[in-house]
C-alpha cells in the first residue's frame, strides 16, 4: 500500500477511480472499504463506478490470457446504460482533477482500463503510474 500511495502522489494523482465489477481484493489493503480510508488519509479521494468493471465472464477470459473473449465481453458491458452513465461520470471526475482507474491487474496493455479508454475515445492522458 505504502508503494501504492507513493505512486499515486508522485504522479499528482488527486482522484482514484476503482472500475472493479468487485472491488474485493486478496491483497492487503486493496479491498474497497480498507482501501478508500487509506487513500483519505493521504488526501486522494475514492469513487466506485462498478458498471465500469469488468463482467464475470470477462474476468475469467483475462485469467486465461483470452483477450479476444476479454474485448468482446467488455464491448457488451460498455453498451449497458449503466455503463454508459458510468463512464459518462469517469470523463467528468477526470476533467475535475487528475484521476488514475484502479483495478486488479496492474499492467494497462492486459486489462479492461486500456479498453476502457480506448472505447471512450476521450483523448485523456494516459500514464502508466509504473512505467
Amino acid at each position: 500500500m505504502d508503494a501504492f500511495l507513493a505512486a499515486l502522489t508522485a504522479a499528482g494523482v488527486e482522484r482514484v477511480i476503482d472500475v472493479r465489477a468487485l472491488p474485493l481484493s486478496r491483497r492487503p489493503g486493496f479491498s474497497k472499504s480498507i482501501l478508500a480510508a487509506s487513500l483519505a488519509a493521504a488526501g486522494i479521494e475514492y469513487v466506485h463506478l462498478k458498471a465500469l468493471g469488468t463482467p464475470k465472464r470477462g474476468r475469467d477470459a483475462a485469467k486465461k490470457g483470452d483477450v479476444a473473449t476479454l474485448r468482446a465481453v467488455y464491448d457488451e458491458q460498455l453498451d449497458l446504460p449503466e455503463a454508459q452513465a458510468a463512464a459518462a461520470r469517469m470523463r467528468d471526475l477526470a476533467a475535475e482533477k487528475p484521476s488514475a482507474l484502479l483495478c486488479y491487474e496492474r499492467d494497462p496493455c492486459h486489462c479492461h482500463r486500456t479498453l476502457l479508454l480506448a472505447a471512450e475515445g476521450s483523448g485523456m492522458e494516459v500514464v502508466d503510474l509504473y512505467a
